[in-house]
């Protein structure tokens, strides 16, 4: 049976509860994070200085890989787990998501091009490369509140918080190492206090201590001392970077 409109809407109203389990919470403000910064990173670049074109054109295929990335993880197990139980929910996302996949090409395919361009011509591309991430970004924005709100009911509707676990620690597996600290660097310190703690008390007690002091290194320089010294208190661990306890 297929989902009606109204029901959509009943199941996006259920995201309101802060106390489910949420799949999309944590990589989403990874996402928001990067995007943004990457944004404000081409925008201010000077076109005359070759240093900072070949920066933006690295930053734009960096978070283009990691957005593709994003796009295979959900396709392959958030939209397969609600199409089980509520079918027609991911229609719509599923479409963006291919849209979403040409859009990342395109970009790349640009990014890549601007360091070779004629030196009066970089000027040009990087305004209008600029502008085309704009737009990315903005579409990208919508999309995660749509997957943040319908995806979500529809989730929580279907399946108990242990079961979304298991697909969150099934999705987790696949991520390459790489992936999954650049992904750290910029999610967690865009966490509040208490997702944060959590995030990284449950990482202690699951990942060897060398990956775990690798994931705080990362992080420590994009917290404020405030935000340091709560993560440091809440895990019992030392303000010092570097003394992590096995």
């Amino acid at each position: 049976m297929q989902v009606t409109q109204q029901e959509m809407n009943q199941l996006a109203a259920a995201s309101a509860s802060p106390s489910r389990e949420n799949l999309y919470a944590g990589i989403h403000k990874a996402l928001r994070a990067v995007m943004a910064d990457t944004l404000l990173a081409v925008g201010r670049a000077d076109p005359s200085d070759p240093q900072d074109v070949a920066d933006a054109s690295g930053r734009v295929i960096a978070l283009m890989d990691l957005c593709a990335s994003h796009v295979q993880h959900e396709n392959a197990f958030m939209h397969p787990a609600i199409e089980a139980r509520t079918p027609g929910v991911s229609g719509e996302v599923a479409q963006d998501h291919v849209e979403h996949l040409h859009h990342i090409q395109r970009l790349r395919a640009a990014a890549q091009q601007l360091p070779a361009l004629d030196a009066q011509l970089q000027a040009g591309a990087l305004h209008a490369l600029y502008l085309d991430l704009s737009l990315f970004v903005a579409d990208n924005l919508q999309h995660m509140h749509m997957e943040e709100t319908r995806h979500n009911g529809a989730l929580w509707s279907a399946y108990t918080d242990v079961e979304l676990r298991a697909i969150h620690d099934a999705l987790l597996a696949t991520v390459p190492p790489a992936e999954m600290m650049l992904v750290m660097r910029w999610m967690l310190p865009q966490m509040h206090a208490l997702e944060r703690l959590q995030v990284l008390g449950g990482m202690r007690q699951g990942a060897p201590a060398p990956v775990f002091q690798a994931v705080l290194n990362v992080v420590q320089p994009h917290l404020s001392p405030r935000d340091w010294a709560k993560l440091t208190q809440g895990l019992g661990l030392p303000a010092v970077p570097g003394l992590v306890e096995a």
